[in-house]
């Protein structure tokens, strides 16, 4: 069995960091074996690695290894990228291909972001791990394959499976065994190592000087919280060593290459769980509001009633009295009743609502003799009525009109009248049309 440090410098791994140390060691362990690995672990870290390593020291090294993203292919096409499809099976299908598990019999299968695959891709998957059977796409034809596979994710799968979008005896059966790949960030004593690695190849690439890091570069490079991982470093190495002319390169130049490098350390998590209880919150606080505002336009509606039945000056006054302590603060009826030293030396008028007979006097313009007092409501719900049905008149002839203008086009007329063409299908049909 090779050494850790044997299997670093073949896959030009840098870093000594005990987890990652660990995570190598379980790769070397497993590799002899045919059980199926997941590899788990940030955006960026480098899983890809450890797929290689197992398929190099397994006895399957002389055959295929193929890596696949699962991410990157589309839904439609993906059973037919794995599996392949027969000639006919779809547009396009003009002859019959082989997917990837045929390809890769007898060696390894690497798949890539495998928490994205669609879930009537993962029930074909799972056939694969229990029996190594597989059906090509438009074939009733059982095929057997031997293959060796490793995936790879960066979702929690846990949280996958609850929201149903992973399968759990999916997960069960890719993670025999799980390895996780730490970030870079808690690899601090990693960080440089690994910029210095990255410099002198980009160095030796573009043929320039290799660039140093002062001190205080330093320091902020470590500190820094890195979410690309090591993906990220080798692209700002990069950016570096081409843009910079001075080879020498102090934290404040860093900084400029290094994103909400203020904010990046201090991250802020905010769960799914706490958003919807959030958002349930407020949802309450708008409910109980709309109904105190309904409760108050209902006492305004019953004071208004009051007035016009013509009750007690004081019964309509403790209505009103009520009604004003509970729309009003006691600060704001404070200011209100408590008058000024200049108001008090003068007199006030006092504003009293209407009585019964000053509104008696103010409807008179009604003319209409036969109202009683016993039917005194009447003649508002008969006004309102009439308003009503000329309304309705009015909006059936504008729909008419605008359909003789559009010579009877719905979609043209919905437009001149403003409204959708599904509300003027449902007016048409209520008014006969």
């Amino acid at each position: 069995m090779e050494s850790i440090q044997s299997i670093k410098q073949r896959f030009e791994i840098i870093g000594n960091d005990s987890k990652l140390n660990r995570a190598i060691e379980k790769a070397i362990q497993v590799a002899p074996t045919d059980i199926s690995v997941l590899v788990t672990g940030e955006s960026g870290v480098g899983k890809e690695s450890l797929p290689k390593i197992i398929h190099s020291l397994s006895h399957r090294k002389h055959a295929k290894y193929i890596a696949v993203n699962c991410g990157a292919i589309p839904e439609g096409t993906i059973d037919s990228e794995l599996f392949g499809h027969e000639k006919g099976a779809f547009t396009g299908a003009t002859q019959t291909r082989s997917g990837y598990f045929e390809e890769a019999d007898g060696g390894t299968i690497f798949l890539d972001e495998v928490g994205e695959l669609p879930l009537t891709t993962q029930v074909r998957l799972l056939r694969v791990l229990e029996n190594g059977e597989f059906l090509k796409v438009g074939s009733s034809q059982v095929q057997k394959t031997n293959v060796r596979i490793v995936a790879a994710t960066n979702i929690n799968m846990m949280e996958a499976i609850e929201k149903d979008k992973f399968r759990e005896d999916l997960y069960y059966r890719l993670s025999t065994v799980e390895i996780s790949m730490p970030p870079l960030r808690d690899r601090k004593e990693d960080i440089h190592l690994l910029f210095r690695k990255f410099a002198s190849d980009f160095g030796q690439k573009y043929k320039m000087p290799t660039i140093r890091l002062k001190e205080d570069a330093q320091s902020v490079l470590e500190r820094y919280n890195w979410p690309g991982n090591v993906r990220q470093l080798r692209n700002i190495a990069e950016q570096i060593s081409v843009l910079e002319s001075d080879r020498s390169i102090d934290a404040t130049t860093l900084l400029h290459y290094l994103p909400d490098a203020s904010s990046r350390n201090l991250p802020s998590v905010i769960k799914d769980e706490k958003k919807k209880s959030d958002f349930s919150d407020e949802r309450e606080i708008l409910y109980k509001v709309l109904f105190d505002m309904k409760a108050d336009l209902n006492d305004l509606k019953k004071l208004t009633l009051e007035l016009m039945a013509g009750k007690g000056s004081e019964e309509i006054h403790k209505s009103q009295d009520k009604l004003i302590k509970k729309l009003y603060s006691e600060e704001e009826l404070e200011q209100v009743q408590t008058p000024s030293k200049e108001e008090s030396q003068e007199p006030r008028e006092v504003e009293l609502l209407p009585s019964h007979e000053e509104l008696e006097e103010e409807t008179i313009f009604i003319d209409e003799p036969h109202y009683s007092t016993k039917d005194k409501y009447d003649f508002a719900e008969e006004i309102q009525e009439e308003e009503t049905l000329s309304l309705q008149q009015k909006e059936i002839e504008l729909i008419k009109k605008a359909l003789e203008r559009n010579k009877g086009k719905r979609k043209l007329a919905a437009s001149e009248l403003g409204i959708s063409e599904r509300t003027l299908y449902r007016k048409i049909k209520q008014y006969d049309l």
